[in-house]
């Protein structure tokens, strides 16, 4: 994605717009609708994001008054308040010289470019004394941003370098400003731009690293009167940000538009995600319920069956159901001819990995039936553990093969069922199963 802003910004002076923002913006507000309508999305799913859900109202609005939204980030007292106000023209913003003046994050609308739907956000102090609520605050203000000015009044620090870094990945353009210049002479102000500009490389555009001084300090003047006495006066300067104003106004009404869509849909594409997840854990949690259940059931069933290959006939009919169940519970549904060849390839690969378990299974069954059912109590345990673990691995293969999308994937089955084989401890399920069977025998 930082490619693809390279590319937009052209690595030069801004010219023609390399493409029409209008569709990038429609695409966006049509996207994040989408999410927001979306039906499909579990309530509960919704309820646990519903931070995010709304945030993402929150955005769409913004796209649909056409608003852009600029981050001033940087240390505390390095002047961002300052710069915002020199930027507004006008006092909005708190400016004083306590540690940290900027308590939470403000909002102002900047009407000076791009018609009235540029809005400029002050942030507190990334190393504010107190707290890292503050901090959290300022990059969470950063990352709903479109694009960020990060203000220095130095070479980097390691914690700015840090911090810039932070922003950097959260795939935001960046603007660096040089604040209070006016305390360097142009020979200094020009090596230590040429020293930002090295440190920043990867992170910021060279021609977006800029040198200001917001509020520079004011100019003293020495008067002789007529009676030949000195006096003292200080003037007042005016900021000196054009560099700085020139490159945001040049950006804005380039590419503007596409900037707000393309944050938009960056955090639309996290939530994408977030759900998805979140989905896939309920998913995975139901379906952990419904395996135990079919586990129980066959266990139970094979332990309690006298009749000999009778109890491996009802267990296959147990494992068809459980994995049709299961392709409901990951939205694959399989027909039964699809559940059975399913079955089939796990069972083969299973059989090939576990011969010797299948054989005491059978040679359990029959057992049972020599004896007229006498040897079930003796038998049921061991029989019935064998069964639920059967289950269990049967469950988990098929788990897989519906999470990768009805696909055994580049491995193919055999590699998949040994996986799961490896990974499952035998004797804690048999153990487990064992306990439950003689607790409901």
């Amino acid at each position: 994605m930082r490619h693809w802003w390279q590319r937009l910004r052209g690595g030069g002076a801004p010219a023609a717009p390399v493409a029409d923002g209008s569709v990038h913006h429609a695409q966006a507000s049509a996207s994040l609708r989408a999410l927001l309508d979306d039906r499909q999305i579990p309530a509960a799913v919704r309820n646990s994001l519903s931070a995010e859900f709304a945030r993402l109202e929150s955005m769409l609005a913004k796209l649909e008054r056409e608003e852009l939204h600029i981050a001033v980030f940087g240390r505390v007292s390095v002047g961002k308040s300052a710069l915002a106000n020199a930027l507004l023209g006008e006092a909005a913003f708190a400016v004083g010289v306590l540690h940290g003046t900027t308590r939470e994050a403000a909002q102002r609308r900047w009407h000076a470019v791009a018609g009235s739907g540029v809005h400029l956000i002050d942030t507190p102090g990334i190393d504010e004394l107190d707290g890292e609520a503050r901090e959290r605050l300022a990059f969470e203000v950063a990352e709903v941003a479109d694009l960020v000015v990060f203000v220095v009044d130095g070479d980097l620090t390691h914690n700015e370098h840090a911090a810039l870094t932070t922003l950097a990945r959260t795939q935001r353009p960046l603007l660096l400003a040089l604040n209070k210049s006016d305390r360097y002479d142009e020979a200094e102000c020009a090596a230590l731009l040429a020293r930002l500009r090295e440190r920043s490389a990867g992170l910021v555009q060279a021609e977006d690293v800029v040198a200001i001084a917001a509020q520079p300090a004011p100019l003293k003047r020495v008067r002789v009167d007529a009676q030949g006495r000195e006096q003292v006066q200080w003037d007042e300067r005016a900021p000196a940000i054009e560099a700085l104003r020139a490159r945001l106004t040049a950006i804005i009404e380039r590419e503007g538009k596409t900037l707000a869509a393309l944050n938009a849909g960056l955090f639309a594409g996290r939530v994408t995600d977030a759900v998805g997840a979140r989905i896939a854990q309920a998913r995975r949690e139901l379906a952990d319920r419904v395996i135990r259940q079919y586990c129980i059931a066959k266990a139970v069933a094979v332990a309690l069956n006298p009749i000999p290959v009778a109890d491996l006939l009802a267990a296959g009919a147990l494992d068809a159901a459980l994995v049709m169940h299961l392709g409901r519970v990951y939205g694959l549904p399989l027909t039964r001819r699809e559940a059975g060849a399913l079955l089939a390839v796990i069972s083969a690969q299973l059989v090939a990995l576990m011969s010797a378990i299948w054989g005491v299974h059978l040679a359990a069954a029959a057992f049972k039936g020599l004896s007229a059912g006498l040897s079930t109590l003796v038998t049921a345990g061991a029989q019935g553990a064998l069964a639920w673990y059967a289950t269990e691995l049967v469950a988990r293969a098929a788990e897989k093969y519906l999470v990768a999308g009805k696909s055994w994937g580049e491995l193919g089955p055999k590699r998949v069922v040994a996986d799961i084989v490896a990974s499952l401890d035998r004797d804690s399920i048999l153990r487990e199963a064992r306990k439950e069977i003689l607790a409901r025998l």
